[in-house]
């Protein structure tokens, strides 16, 4: 059934669709509306689980972990500031192998005080061994929340998972979205089955301590199961495309086939960035673009072959790794690193704290990254399309 809705409201409702048994949460913007919808359909029974509204977001991960190690299907929301507070938590959450879904209302980070749009929240905490998903649109955020407990969930994976949603741009906009049937839900997603639980009825220890002599093995066997759960997101693309008539890839390509040059995205700006394609396909110019839809694991040997032939990838990203440049950027260079060809590789932060992203900054990028590959080097690496020099 089509809806219009927020991004907010739609990651609610696929999560109501998943039949969560416990949702720990705190109010924070641009999030909020998460927990008062999820706190709405308990109070109307149309959800039978139990809403939990905590004291700080540390402490709603706290819940979550206690919740979802024993055996309960979990899920919360949360942004920017109280991710960050989370921290501690998150790293614990995959320690724990607990698969909890998160939606997290991507926002920047303080100071100075932001509530606007960028990824700088959850791309900080990239390390915490969670699977990372990024939504275009709001039909997007109801289809990952829900592909994220499929993923989390399998006996392979067990890892928690977070869906990044930009603020403002999807949270609170509102656009149509096709509303899986809660059938049709049940069939692809099935009851939870936990590895292990905490039973006083069946004791035992869950996130001991791991001396140096474990502590190394366990850390190994998280990467492993991160880097193994390609296969596993591959295959729940596949299913829920079969099941609800919509595909989805990790990296999705657009008029890459003949491009020399490529621009890589993710979220919400891959739409203008394909207006801004078009427009310079229109011109003549040979540009293609590609979107990041799962982070974490990071999809290397998916980007290089989408990237091909091209001669430069420009990469965009809403996003600073203060001290070095763009984060993303600087993995996909990683990966190429030892490669006897590859394309010349440009750097551009765009659109952080809510400014404005528009098609002329994507055509900035594509000329700048032409003439950085015409000298053999940027003027100034990253780029900062839209920035106001004036004011600095």
């Amino acid at each position: 059934m089509m809806q219009i809705m927020r991004g907010n409201e739609a990651t609610a409702l696929a999560a109501k669709l998943c039949r969560p048994n416990v949702i720990p949460a705190y109010p924070i913007t641009p999030s909020t509306m998460f927990p008062e919808r999820i706190s709405e359909y308990v109070a109307d029974g149309e959800l039978d689980a139990y809403f939990l509204l905590a004291e700080s977001e540390h402490s709603a991960m706290s819940a979550a972990i206690g919740a979802s190690a024993t055996g309960a299907r979990v899920c919360t929301a949360t942004a920017s500031q109280g991710l960050a507070l989370m921290h501690e938590m998150l790293f614990i959450a995959a320690g724990m192998r607990l698969p909890i879904v998160m939606a997290v209302g991507n926002r920047a980070l303080s100071a100075p005080i932001n509530i606007w749009c960028d990824h700088q929240d959850s791309i900080s905490e990239r390390d915490a061994g969670w699977i990372h998903f990024y939504a275009e649109n709001n039909q997007e955020c109801i289809d990952f929340m829900i592909m994220a407990f499929k993923v989390g969930e399998d006996k392979r994976v067990y890892l928690p998972a977070l869906v990044g949603l930009d603020a403002f741009v999807l949270t609170h906009t509102m656009e149509p979205v096709d509303v899986p049937e809660q059938e049709k839900v049940d069939r692809f997603l099935p009851n939870y089955e936990p590895h292990c639980i905490l039973d006083p009825k069946n004791p035992m220890t869950i996130g001991a301590l791991g001396t140096p002599e474990y502590y190394m093995e366990t850390r190994y066997a998280l990467q492993k199961a991160l880097m193994d759960s390609s296969a596993v997101i591959d295959e729940a693309f596949l299913q829920f495309g079969e099941a609800f008539g919509r595909t989805y890839q990790r990296v999705a390509s657009y008029k890459t086939a003949d491009a020399e040059t490529v621009i890589i995205s993710m979220g919400s700006m891959t739409g203008t960035a394909r207006v801004a394609v078009d427009r310079m396909r229109a011109a003549g110019k040979k540009v293609g673009l590609i979107k990041i839809s799962v982070l974490r694991p990071f999809p290397h040997k998916e980007l290089k072959a989408a990237i091909g032939n091209a001669k430069t990838v420009a990469v965009a990203e809403r996003a600073i790794s203060l001290g070095y440049g763009g984060p993303i950027y600087a993995e996909l260079a990683g990966h190429f690193v030892n490669d006897a060809k590859r394309p010349f590789l440009t750097s551009f932060v765009l659109g952080l704290g809510g400014r404005d992203i528009l098609p002329e900054h994507f055509e900035e990028i594509v000329a700048k990254s032409e003439k950085a590959l015409a000298a053999g080097k940027m003027e100034e690496m990253p780029g900062w399309p839209g920035l106001n020099r004036e004011v600095l």
